[in-house]
């Protein structure tokens, strides 16, 4: 995956990861609806899985989510490299520790027809996706987004939510590739520091801003 769909990638998993007690009556796409209006923070454990064009699966990633409603949230990718992504003030720090590079975008269209943008609540979710039920896998209940924008870098997304939280997500390139989530340990309405979504360049670092 490169650079740019690595970026997009984790702009696009930030938007879904709200829980609402009362939801296990609701169909999955109101689910849906109601996680981006349900919780003010969030944190989880993830595991990211990129799938090739044949079906296999290849690189494994690790790492933990925060999110703080509105706009705030970090990516923290721990192995088997380390990166991060940071969101905060309408602004994101893509930190590649590898690459000793920081790149800084505007969080708006610039980014691509991404959900990102449903964090700050000024893009409503039918405004950029076609969304569908696509029924149950055991526990889990399962929503397809379809992005309307013609020129959007995914096909579809599959979001898995199970019993009231989500669980899982799916998403499909344009270039033939899958990248399959998996959640655990999330924590709604935690206590979250400030400073966590502070992004401050390490020294030495290049820094590109694409503002």
């Amino acid at each position: 995956m490169n650079k740019l769909n690595f970026f997009q990638l984790c702009l696009l998993m930030s938007f879904g990861l709200f829980s609402n007690a009362g939801q296990a009556a609701e169909q999955p796409v109101q689910q849906l609806k109601t996680f981006l209006s349900a919780s003010k923070s969030l944190s989880a454990d993830f595991k990211q899985v990129l799938i090739s064009e044949s079906g296999q699966p290849g690189q494994t990633s690790y790492g933990i989510f925060y999110l703080q409603r509105p706009g705030k949230f970090r990516w923290d990718y721990q192995k088997p490299f380390q990166q991060q992504i940071v969101s905060n003030a309408g602004k994101v720090w893509f930190y590649d520790a590898d690459l000793e590079q920081v790149t800084i975008k505007k969080l708006d269209e610039s980014v691509g027809s991404t959900p990102a943008l449903l964090l700050s609540g000024d893009v409503a979710l039918e405004d950029n996706y076609i969304m569908d039920n696509q029924g149950n896998d055991g526990d889990m209940q399962w929503v397809k987004l379809s992005p309307k924008n013609q020129e959007s870098s995914f096909k579809y997304i599959l979001i898995g939510l199970e019993k009231g939280s989500l669980a899982g997500m799916e998403l499909s390139d344009n270039f033939g590739q899958l990248t399959r989530i998996y959640f655990s340990n999330v924590k709604l309405n935690p206590p979250l520091k400030l400073d966590l979504f502070e992004f401050k360049a390490p020294k030495g670092v290049d820094i590109f801003s694409e503002q």
